[in-house]
């Protein structure tokens, strides 16, 4: 059936489960947002005051749900306001498809009125970026970005349409979505073999969980491994959640922002257990120091992540949740009780207080995470407080 371009960028949204879309209208994107109005039934769009807005809030939303957030913005300023929020869902590794318009294409490249290289401007920040100046190519390049945005390690992608092509006409063919599958082509036996010897033979072992392990939903197989070698865990800010929190073995927050049980946890551990984190400089600090009585093991999708930041004894790379499955059988169940005493010795002698007479932040929190049972969505404000 022969569409528009904007009739198509609405129907490849609906191919790809697409219900809700945050964004703010401009002169270059009105064709799209026409076209939105007809469809609000099935897509539900949020209008935010500031393209900013939409960018977090569509970044919000993929965290909350684990599906694709999706923002929109118009040429120029528009697109140039959604900068900070891609760049968030960047480092935070978070799936979001940015759809822009700008100026028609026989204006590009001549710094014509609201014109600006968003695709130039958000090569770093972004997973891939795409311009389409061809109605024909449109389709199947928000399909690709939708793939990317979700394959392997998550990120944003961004699509940027000429405004005649998103009037332009073509056949357009429905398609269903391509299936993300986690990656496990790079795990090997040979290396589930020699990280379960390692782990097997570890006096002090220590878990440092990140973003990964919440992305990948490792939740069930990070703790049964952590219960079956009784090894204490540590997370950064983007690993919590992936280990509970009530847990006996948990020892809170890694690095600047974290505990000292953490923190003193890795400085005495010999095996450090890196599962989904990038060691953040808010979590190593001094590179020269950081666990540095210790062998580390890190598990990670993203080969780029190793060796960058800290320099490991081994690496698995792959799906957190797929190299865990494989792992988990080949871990000997093991107490490390006087391991564990130390532990528990640092959480005695370093407690996580507050005052109770007063109604601080952490406070707050606690109490409603205890009324709510848990099963609240609490969100604070950035910042100290946050950690």
């Amino acid at each position: 059936m022969k569409l528009n371009g904007s009739e198509i960028v609405l129907e490849c949204l609906k191919e790809q489960g697409v219900d809700t879309v945050f964004g703010y209208p401009g002169g270059s994107i009105l064709n799209i947002y026409d076209e939105l109005y007809k469809h609000e039934k099935e897509i539900r769009h949020i209008l935010t005051s500031h393209e900013q807005g939409a960018a977090h809030a569509a970044d919000g939303y993929a965290r909350a749900t684990g599906k694709v957030g999706v923002c929109m913005a118009t040429s120029g300023p528009g697109a140039t306001n959604l900068v900070t929020g891609i760049a968030t869902a960047y480092m935070d590794s978070i799936p979001i498809v940015a759809i822009t318009a700008n100026v028609t294409v026989p204006l590009l490249g001549k710094d014509s009125f609201q014109e600006i290289d968003i695709t130039g401007v958000t090569m770093p920040i972004t997973k891939h970026n795409f311009i389409v100046k061809d109605v024909t190519k449109l389709a199947d390049t928000i399909r690709r970005a939708f793939f990317i945005a979700k394959d392997g390690r998550p990120g944003p992608v961004l699509v940027d349409i000429a405004k005649d092509v998103t009037a332009a006409v073509t056949e357009y063919e429905p398609k269903e979505p391509m299936p993300v599958v986690p990656s496990s082509e790079y795990i090997k036996e040979k290396d589930l073999c020699e990280a379960a010897k390692m782990i097997n033979e570890a006096k002090r072992p220590f878990l440092f969980v990140g973003g990964g392990a919440v992305i990948s939903e490792a939740s069930k197989e990070l703790i049964e491994l952590a219960e079956k070698i009784q090894a204490p865990v540590g997370d950064s800010l983007m690993g919590k959640g992936a280990f509970p929190g009530t847990n006996p073995l948990y020892c809170g927050m890694i690095g600047m922002h974290g505990t000292k049980t953490s923190n003193f946890g890795v400085t005495k551990s010999d095996l450090l257990v890196v599962i989904g984190a990038r060691f953040s400089d808010r979590v190593v600090g001094n590179a020269s120091r950081f666990a540095k009585n210790a062998k580390i093991l890190q598990i990670d999708v993203d080969p780029a992540e190793i060796n960058k930041n800290i320099l490991v004894d081994m690496a698995i790379i792959g799906d957190v949740k797929e190299v865990l499955k494989r792992l988990n059988p080949k871990i000997k169940e093991n107490r490390h009780e006087e391991w564990l005493e130390e532990i528990r010795e640092l959480k005695e002698k370093y407690p996580l207080t507050y005052d109770t007479s007063v109604l601080s932040g952490p406070y707050i929190v606690e109490d409603i995470y205890k009324v709510t049972q848990g099963d609240a969505i609490i969100v604070t404000e950035v910042g100290q407080h946050q950690m």
